[in-house]
């Protein structure tokens, strides 16, 4: 649904984007995550036709975003940093304006409007101007704008900046529910929980270049390495025999419990366990070292701020 070739963008001698090779499945939903600058921006107009690439090609909904920009437009529904909203209009007139844009009927522009003004909590303001509403409003407002015309491709700029939890629950529901019908996603964001939450694949962007891209999963063994397990007993135990198994590593003891790395967790785990209960140790749990988003972002910009990546 969406795909990119060593897709560069360059302003004079300043490289923007370089060499950026992407490709977002139906029914997926990738995270573009980067400092500000990275040039997140820069990809999102390239993939809605806005800006021509320098070098390289890219397809969005199969049309090539060079020689048929207009049916890349009519396929990508954007959510921008700068909503670009009409604040003399009414929700209701801004609505219509944009449907009346994608060429909705009358009818399903109508049918589309009242729908999205329900389930966006807006109803009840749809006949004031968009210039009075709260920056969390005015969010929700741009966000219907962008699916009025039922997009396969959604781009979304930090989609629920400057709305309160119960909002951005809503909108990060929506999102969950738009994957599932086979759009391709991309959403550009700084809230790591958030982008944990909905992607499926994560890439992350540096001066224009993409320094990793994969699952989470698999960025995480990149990184991080091989996951580390916890052991937590009810009080002081000593366990024996944990040298006999092949390839577990202690890398933390407690006096009541321990953390381990291993190399094949289907099989050590099971006998491990086993191994304790016999011991009549009073197991409280055994888990899996919870590794975030966060700390996969913040080792990459580590790596990279030593040169190492």
């Amino acid at each position: 649904m969406i795909e990119s070739e060593d897709l560069t963008k360059h302003f004079d001698n300043f490289k923007a984007v370089e060499g950026l090779t992407l490709k977002v499945k139906p029914g997926e939903v990738l995270a573009l995550l980067g400092q500000n600058g990275a040039g997140k921006t820069t990809t999102v107009r390239m993939l809605t036709s806005i800006l021509r690439p320098t070098r390289g090609w890219a397809r969005v909904n199969n049309y090539d975003v060079v020689e048929k920009p207009s049916q890349v437009r009519a396929s990508v529904g954007v959510l921008t940093e700068m909503h670009g909203l009409y604040t003399r209009m009414t929700a209701l007139e801004y609505l219509d304006f944009f449907g009346q844009i994608y060429r909705l009927d009358e009818a399903r522009r109508q049918k589309r409007i009242h729908e999205l003004l329900e389930y966006f909590g807006l109803a009840e303001d749809a006949k004031r101007r968009s210039g009075e509403y709260s920056k969390g409003m005015r969010q929700k407002l741009a966000l219907a704008r962008a699916l009025i015309h039922e997009p396969p491709v959604l781009l979304l700029d930090e989609p629920t900046s400057a709305m309160d939890p119960e909002s951005a629950q809503l909108v990060r529901q929506e999102i969950a529910r738009l994957k599932s019908s086979q759009r391709s996603i991309i959403i550009c964001t700084h809230n790591l929980v958030e982008a944990e939450m909905l992607a499926d694949k994560i890439a992350v962007i540096y001066h224009g270049r993409i320094l990793l891209q994969g699952t989470l999963e698999e960025l995480r063994w990149q990184l991080l390495g091989k996951p580390e397990y916890e052991v937590r007993l009810a009080g002081k135990w000593k366990l024996n025999g944990l040298e006999h198994f092949e390839g577990l590593r202690v890398t933390q003891t407690t006096e009541t419990g321990f953390r381990y790395e291993v190399d094949n967790p289907q099989l050590t785990n099971p006998r491990l366990l086993q191994s304790i209960i016999q011991q009549n140790a009073p197991v409280v749990s055994v888990e899996q070292v919870s590794r975030s988003l966060e700390q996969v972002y913040l080792k990459a910009m580590s790596l990279v701020a030593k040169g190492e990546l």
